[in-house]
């Protein structure tokens, strides 16, 4: 009995854990984001700027992204699980808030319908490298509807950036750049760096709702 009763009490314990989190869930303002993008459009809001670390590639687009993705990401950096010492010095400078609120601007940024243009079929190759990927079970159709909001839209995204991020995903111990998940990194480490090539080249190539829009700052 007393066996039981203390499983029960644990039980109730971790269900009030879970919906007191639940409940505390940061809600983003994204007018309030406004005042807070001065370190994100320097990189993000540039058309076809580079960063150089640790190759040349042009930064994501992160407008028209899921805004959980994003707070999940800049989370991942704050943490450690991603090792860009740029992006973790920024993460690290924001609040809990200060994350809801960006993630939340950037969702809505230049924001349009979702695209519905059916992509082209990859050839033959690249569609076994899909396939054994499982790309779509996460990413959704077109690879612009995930299946969850804290996965990446992914279609229409760089391709130089899209080969770097999967790479990543192969180093996650490297203390300078890599980064740390378990379902990601399970996938990227079945593909050599040329077999990742042709999968970006593919996704980036298609239709997607990700774009930047250069801010007011640099027009």
């Amino acid at each position: 009995m007393n066996k039981l009763l203390s499983s029960m009490f644990a039980l109730a314990v971790a269900s009030v854990t879970a919906i007191s989190a639940q409940a505390q869930e940061v809600k983003g303002d994204a007018k309030a984001a406004e005042q807070k993008i001065a370190m994100c459009i320097g990189c993000h809001g540039i058309k076809g700027y580079q960063a150089s670390f640790p190759e040349v590639y042009r930064v994501p687009m992160i407008s028209g992204q899921n805004a959980k993705y994003i707070a999940s990401a800049l989370n991942a950096y704050k943490k450690g699980d991603r090792k860009h010492p740029t992006m973790r010095g920024i993460a690290a400078s924001l609040s809990d808030q200060d994350i809801a609120d960006v993630a939340a601007y950037y969702e809505q940024h230049g924001k349009t319908e979702p695209v519905t243009k059916v992509p082209a079929a990859p050839d033959a190759k690249v569609a076994a490298l899909l396939q054994k990927g499982a790309c779509v079970s996460c990413h959704g159709d077109n690879f612009s509807k995930p299946v969850d909001p804290s996965y990446p839209k992914i279609a229409g995204q760089h391709k130089d950036f899209l080969f770097v991020a999967l790479k990543s995903y192969k180093v996650e111990n490297l203390s300078t750049w890599g980064r740390s998940n378990g379902v990601m990194g399970g996938v990227a480490k079945q593909f050599s760096n040329a077999e990742l090539k042709a999968l970006s080249a593919y996704v980036g190539s298609l239709d997607g709702d990700l774009k930047t829009i250069p801010q007011s700052k640099f027009r």
